[in-house]
């Protein structure tokens, strides 16, 4: 069957033309040409949404979304509530349910526009995972040349030895255009992302062009397909070491996972989405979605490279003022003008990367870092934890903003986030959580805390971790330096701490050392420990399983 008479089955469309599998340079040019939509929020809805800069066609394009979608919209995130899947799939504030028979009458009304208009779509054909043993075929169709292009960059393709592609594929209809009526369409905005379980569909209707919709809307798809046959995928990075020691790195933003995993002396797997299997560890990518705001080019210097190469995206970053994108080389623009978007992307390959694995595989991991950024100022920076820790730190997903970072935040706040990426866990965390320890426990692999925040106070009175102290700890743990060394147990935090740890200074792994005032600590330690405990009531972990740790 052709792929136009799949989608005719799948979706009844008729009259929409297709351009299907179009290289990188020919979706370049396309999204110039035809990418159309909104960029101003009192703007049309046909503006040019899509740039060259100097470089041309050998360099980046430069795209813009909508302005009311320059990050996820996970309020408009849903998932189907299928009979089948209603008690399986977990529904939260970041995956709303939606009723079937609305989304039924949605799904047709967006088919109906598009044979309505004799739509030209995009048609993309890629994978999600790198592993053909069980790789989902994922097929992108959408209006947006840059969409397809985005697509392209950051999954695998042509993987050879991936069985019944036809029957395991998933399809997402991507249409920008279409506007959802919220009363009719059972949606609480214009706009609406639905995974659709029963039919392996992702329905995109409305204002939601973020690149990363088309990204995340399936990995949060494999995080619901995989754990069923006991593959474990994460929301962390992964490489290997020169001894073919792998390791894994969780982290929320800002914690570290991205610089921390771009080791000159480890291989690197994937930066961001990762699968755990019989097999060892994969990449679900092909490519790296990093942040672009602040980018220190001297401290980044991969992303700085790529930012000039041919076949990338770069997201909501403006011209130079007074110029037109078109005269301006990517190396001079601004990486620090948040006057579009805080949240700038960048897209590039991954081979773009200098030293990576072949193939974005590699061997089960003999590490797991759990990533942290204490603004509190009260966790150690290293912990050395046992299963049950692993499971408890592991659904809390802790980290910290820090006071200035946000209107309205004069203080840290915490952060908890399950798994270290609550928002596109499909399954309850003990799922994950369960798969976690048990891969632990059979591969005997080791897991840390890691601190990359505060100490000697918190956020504006303590100083920062050095990377340099991050990296000794990091080291000491992935060559099992930390497996046998004395250790003391944090009274407050019930954290099993090392004493000693080669090239750290031995005063600074119990945190309590650093504070001058250590009735201060104490009870900026217990104020932690009460957050930890609240989210742990909140979130109903205990019914999941999940033993209280702390």
């Amino acid at each position: 069957m052709t792929f136009q008479a799949d989608l005719e089955k799948l979706f009844g469309l008729k009259t929409v033309t297709y351009k299907y599998n179009l290289t990188k340079d020919d979706l370049f040019h396309e999204a110039i040409a035809n990418d159309r939509g909104r960029v101003r929020r009192d703007g049309p809805s046909n503006e040019r949404k899509a740039y060259a800069t100097k470089l041309g066609v050998k360099g980046p394009l430069v795209y813009y979304t909508d302005p009311d979608c320059t990050g996820r919209r996970t309020k408009d995130t849903y998932a189907v509530k299928w009979p089948e899947v209603a008690d399986q799939i977990w529904f939260k504030a970041d995956l709303n349910p939606y009723d079937p028979e609305k989304y039924q009458g949605l799904l047709k009304r967006v088919v109906e526009y598009l044979n309505a208009r004799q739509a030209s779509l995009y048609v993309q054909d890629v994978f999600m995972g790198s592993d053909p043993d069980f790789a989902v075929p994922y097929r992108f169709v959408g209006e947006y040349a840059t969409h397809a292009m985005f697509a392209h960059n950051m999954f695998p393709k042509d993987l050879i030895g991936v069985k019944d592609v036809a029957e395991r594929r998933w399809t997402m209809l991507n249409v920008p255009s279409f506007f959802c009526e919220p009363e009719r369409d059972g949606c609480r905005a214009e706009a609406a992302i639905v995974i659709d379980t029963r039919n392996k569909i992702c329905l995109v209707a409305g204002r939601a062009d973020y690149c990363g919709v088309v990204k995340k809307s399936i990995f949060t798809v494999g995080n619901f397909l995989l754990p069923l046959d006991g593959r474990l995928s994460m929301h962390c990075s992964a490489n290997v070491g020169p001894n073919g020691d792998g390791a894994i790195l969780f982290g929320l933003s800002g914690t570290g996972k991205t610089t921390l995993s771009a080791d000159p002396a480890r291989r690197l797997i994937g930066d961001d989405e990762t699968i755990w299997s019989d097999n060892g560890l994969c990449n679900l990518e092909d490519g790296c979605y990093a942040k672009l705001i602040n980018l220190d080019k001297d401290a980044e210097p991969i992303i700085a490279a790529a930012l000039s190469k041919p076949g990338t995206i770069i997201e909501n970053v403006p011209p130079l003022p007074g110029k037109r994108m078109e005269d301006c080389d990517p190396q001079e623009l601004d990486l620090n003008d948040d006057s579009i978007a805080e949240n700038t992307r960048f897209s590039y390959p991954l081979t773009a990367n200098p030293n990576i694995m072949p193939n974005g595989r590699g061997p089960h991991p003999q590490t797991i870092v759990l990533l942290t950024a204490d603004a509190f100022g009260v966790l150690p920076p290293i912990a050395i934890l046992e299963p049950k820790d692993v499971m408890y730190h592991f659904v809390s997903g802790f980290t910290s903003r820090v006071a200035g970072t946000e209107v309205g935040i004069t203080e840290p706040t915490p952060t908890f986030s399950a798994c270290f990426g609550g928002p596109f866990m499909a399954h309850k965390p003990n799922v994950y959580a369960r798969l976690l320890a048990e891969k632990m426990e059979h591969h005997q692999a080791r897991c840390i805390l890691l601190n990359t925040g505060w100490q000697g106070g918190p956020f504006g009175v303590g100083k920062r971790i050095s990377i340099r102290m991050t990296r000794a700890l990091l080291n000491a743990a992935l060559n099992g330096d930390l497996d046998k060394v004395p250790t003391e147990t944090h009274p407050i935090l019930n954290l099993k701490m090392p004493k000693e740890c080669p090239g750290v200074p031995s005063e600074m792994l119990n945190p309590r050392n650093g504070w001058a005032d250590k009735a201060a600590y104490d009870a900026q330690a217990i104020k932690l420990r009460d957050m930890f405990r609240d989210n742990f009531k909140k979130k109903g972990f205990a019914a999941f399983g999940i033993e209280e740790r702390i």
